[in-house]
């Protein structure tokens, strides 16, 4: 049977139109997949949950398998040093870096971890971006990036940060924590 132009247009709409509904469908998937573990560790840690999804979709993008160019693993991709400071903090045996393939573990430990931060800079909204970037850059830098105003001020911060990576990173987080916090975790 010869398909008219016509014809293989519309085929090829349908085509594309149900590879995107399905790649959508996946994605939502995906995004909502580790909400009950997320939920989990934010309660425990005292942190908000829609910042700790917003840092699990920045590190990972939900992929509890994934790993890092410089070691980093699992949703919230944690250093072997972060590790062990959790172990000791909350006295569990030290862990196999491996282990932190379990999101679980992985979030009790990355959650903890950003509640230390956020504790250091300050809890209020516009003190998140110094604990931010001080989770994808560390501290030493963070204190460089903290001369006058952005000592202070979170907009005088962000762009002062002196590696445009980390300045990225800071924003797609806290854009990505806005959107999340009109609706998660989910009002019953």
């Amino acid at each position: 049977m010869k398909l008219a132009p016509w014809q293989k247009w519309l085929l090829l709409i349908i085509v594309v139109g149900g590879a995107l509904w399905l790649w959508e469908r996946f994605r939502t998937w995906q995004e909502n997949s580790q909400d009950d573990v997320i939920l989990e560790a934010a309660a425990r840690h005292g942190v908000d949950a829609a910042l700790v999804k917003a840092v699990v979709w920045r590190e990972s993008r939900f992929n509890p398998t994934a790993r890092g160019r410089k070691g980093e693993v699992g949703l919230m991709q944690i250093m072997a040093p972060t590790a062990r400071e959790w172990a000791v903090a909350v006295q569990r045996p030290l862990l196999a870096h491996e282990e932190l393939f379990d999101r679980r573990l992985n979030l009790q430990c990355g959650t903890w971890y950003l509640r230390k931060l956020l504790l250091r800079y300050g809890q209020t909204d516009n003190r998140v971006p110094y604990a931010l970037a001080d989770y994808n850059a560390g501290r030493g830098n963070v204190l460089k990036w903290m001369n006058g105003a952005a000592a202070t001020n979170s907009a005088a911060f962000i762009n002062q940060i002196g590696f445009p990576g980390t300045r990225d990173y800071v924003l797609a987080t806290m854009a990505r924590y806005e959107k999340y916090r009109a609706h998660f975790p989910p009002r019953r």
